[in-house]
């Protein structure tokens, strides 16, 4: 009997890394995904948050994705592993505080590891030359390879006929006839792709995954950061940046304020490890103070969460305060639009 090859695909959940599995699957090869949690991702945690278009169907684009195909998905834990990457990145930042290449390397070097352990033959990747300015560049397909230790065992199906041939291709596994030759940032091939495999239903193309690539969720982290005096983050910290409006009023403190009631509830759950202040006078936002409040301080922080309120034209409102010591009442004017600095604004 023939050996029957297996590959191990990179599956973020969009509609290239689903076009390179389907090309794979569709030449005979068993397939089996991979998708890591860093802990930086975009859905299945705001989205799911917020109450924002209920009607529309939560999703893990990464699952959806191995159910269309018919295969198994292995989510794999690499927040702590993955601290070096955000931290101390190689080959340096993007735009914000991306570091692309060094994650695109850290990705696929976990998945020649799991490759390995595992018993499969070799790795495919939805990557596409020129799709993205920094990690997807023609100069970069061999250095991600070679820095993965994947070297010629890394197959980019999408794009394999602008690339020299892979272990896979040279050695029959897979028909290089078959791959395609996509460049670009033009979706328009892979959607016609995806129309002629009958795949309607997939993640927006070209739609960002990650935070680190927002500008705004980029500038709270360099801020949190900055305040603590220190390159470093729990995974509680980069959930909470991904809520709420962050005001930093004064060096030492800033107030997380929920926009709805979905963040409310999310906010909440946080309650016992800040100090927590919101209206009672009037509906509003729950809101948590991370870092030192002097009593000037809580005097100023509830003035803000009352501007957040639906009492932000009375002359009073009455904010509670929770914190490990205790509780106490404020009855305060809330401040005005324009006495909020939009240096305040994270």
């Amino acid at each position: 009997m023939s050996h029957r090859y297996k590959a191990v695909a990179l599956i973020s959940g969009g509609l290239d890394s689903m076009l390179a599995a389907k090309i794979i699957q569709d030449q005979g090869i068993y397939v089996e995904g991979l998708n890591f949690f860093t802990g930086f991702c975009v859905e299945g945690h705001t989205h799911a948050i917020r109450q924002r278009n209920q009607k529309k169907p939560k999703r893990n684009n990464a699952l959806w994705v191995a159910e269309q195909l018919g295969i198994k998905l292995h989510i794999l834990d690499v927040i702590e592993e993955y601290k070096s990457v955000v931290l101390n990145p190689k080959y340096g930042y993007g735009a914000n505080l991306n570091p692309c290449l060094d994650c695109k390397i850290f990705m696929v070097g976990k998945a020649r590891q799991w490759m390995e352990e595992n018993d499969f033959d070799f790795i495919i990747t939805g990557e596409v030359i020129g799709q993205r300015p920094k990690s997807q560049r023609k100069d970069t397909m061999p250095l991600i390879a070679r820095d993965s230790g994947a070297n010629d065992l890394l197959l980019r199906p999408l794009s394999a006929k602008l690339l020299p041939p892979t272990k896979p291709e040279r050695e029959g596994w897979v028909d290089r006839n078959k791959l395609y030759g996509f460049c670009g940032r033009n979706r328009k091939p892979q959607m016609e792709l995806a129309k002629a495999f009958g795949l309607t239903d997939y993640a927006q193309p070209a739609g960002g995954c990650c935070f680190l690539t927002d500008e705004n969720y980029a500038r709270k982290l360099a801020d949190l950061w900055q305040t603590r005096g220190q390159r470093d983050y729990a995974l509680d910290d980069i959930m909470l940046l991904k809520v709420g409006r962050h005001i930093r009023p004064k060096p030492e403190f800033k107030l997380i304020v929920a926009r709805e009631e979905g963040e409310s509830r999310f906010l909440s759950g946080y309650k016992n490890r800040f100090v927590s202040l919101y209206p009672i006078s009037h509906p509003g936002p729950m809101t948590l103070v991370d870092g030192h409040l002097t009593d000037e301080g809580l005097i100023l922080a509830a003035r803000i969460v009352a501007r957040y309120s639906q009492g932000r034209d009375a002359d009073r409102v009455e904010i509670k305060a929770i914190s490990s010591e205790g509780e106490c009442c404020l009855c305060v004017a809330p401040l005005k639009p324009h006495e909020i600095p939009a240096e305040w604004l994270l």
